[in-house]
């Protein structure tokens, strides 16, 4: 797994993602303004990095309720102001964007950062960019596939040589600088993307936004067989997993915070909010969801890695307009408590 950057005597490699949603909080009926969102994100990662965290990672989304349409840019900027923390992009729409310009700017903020760069590349969950990019909503399968190769391609090869639909040939192209980058491939949850990702031998990044346990154990099953029957060894290529994350006293105390912002967050971004029922079954054991008390999800990461044997978690513990003031909050108790206990039953 060295190639991919884990770091396995540390153990289970916790991290952070946000999506950069903008939008209003709905405890108290304002919204910041874009200025202080960016800035509230870059200071996030650099608390992220001081507390001893893994990973810090910015979404990628071109609507109304977002501010990190640019997340390379941002990415280069959490870069120049971290030392330690791994950063990478959850996710990377390579459907509607050039791999080559992917590659080029990765590789760069690779080079800035001292090798702590990587790629996940996922398909899009909001479509609003493919017309503003103009890119045909019917190719977006295809679309996906063809250029999520072609950055594979380039990553691995320095001289290439590549034709497909959907952009001009390359001709032993040369495409610089150079930087050796995990690119991982984000899954929504479908057995069929999982086996795909198996199949071309890359890690995989796994949402896993409510749900029981089983039902992604079953895709990360999926994917591991599918690495085995192309000839590669299912322990080396690591699996992350990505959801909602939110500590505090109690878990009703936990649920009771955090509900107002992922139900209205879930509205204005998808469409349709979190049922209430279905929230309160993330308090269960086993089911995906961490918020509760730390001994709780504590807990329920470790039950998650026992029955995943996954190598990172991402949580996402900033959706909805959550104030800044809880979200440093939620980053100490990480560092002083969920970390330790975390790293103490998973380290090898």
């Amino acid at each position: 797994m060295n190639e991919f950057r884990m770091q396995p005597d540390n153990g289970l490699e916790f991290g952070v993602y946000t999506l950069g949603d903008h939008l209003v909080d709905p405890t108290t009926g304002k919204r910041i303004s874009a200025q202080q969102r960016l800035q509230e994100i870059v200071e996030l990662a650099k608390l992220s990095d001081e507390a001893g965290l893994d990973f810090f990672s910015v979404g990628e989304s071109h609507q109304q309720g977002f501010v990190t349409q640019a997340h390379t840019v941002v990415l280069s900027h959490i870069a120049a102001v971290t030392s330690k923390i791994k950063l990478g992009s959850s996710s990377t729409i390579i459907s509607t964007l050039d791999p080559v310009r992917v590659y080029e700017d990765f590789a760069t903020l690779d080079l800035l950062s001292n090798h702590r760069t990587e790629i996940i590349a996922g398909r899009a969950s909001r479509i609003g960019l493919f017309e503003l990019l103009g890119y045909d909503i019917s190719d977006y399968e295809a679309l996906f596939e063809e250029k999520f190769e072609l950055l594979l391609k380039i990553n691995q090869e320095e001289r290439v040589n590549w034709s497909g639909e959907f952009r001009a040939p390359l001709t032993d192209a040369e495409v610089l600088p150079r930087a050796v980058l995990p690119i991982w491939r984000a899954v929504g949850g479908t057995s069929t993307s999982a086996i795909k990702a198996g199949r071309q031998g890359v890690p995989m990044q796994l949402a896993t936004l409510g749900g029981a346990v089983s039902t992604f154990k079953h895709v990360i099953e999926r994917y591991r067989n599918s690495l085995e029957e192309v000839g590669l060894d299912p322990l080396a290529y690591p699996v992350g997993t990505a959801g909602f994350f939110h500590v505090a006293e109690t878990t009703q105390q936990a649920q009771q915070e955090m509900y107002p912002y992922i139900n209205e967050g879930m509205k204005v971004t998808n469409g349709q909010g979190f049922p209430k029922q279905a929230f309160a079954q993330g308090k269960n054991k086993d089911n995906v969801m961490n918020i509760g008390s730390v001994d709780e999800v504590v807990e329920k990461i470790l039950y998650q890695h026992d029955a995943f044997k996954h190598q990172r978690y991402l949580g996402q513990m900033d959706f909805g307009g959550v104030s800044f003031k809880q979200l440093m909050r939620t980053i100490d108790l990480i560092g002083e408590h969920v970390l330790p206990k975390i790293r103490q039953y998973t380290k090898k």
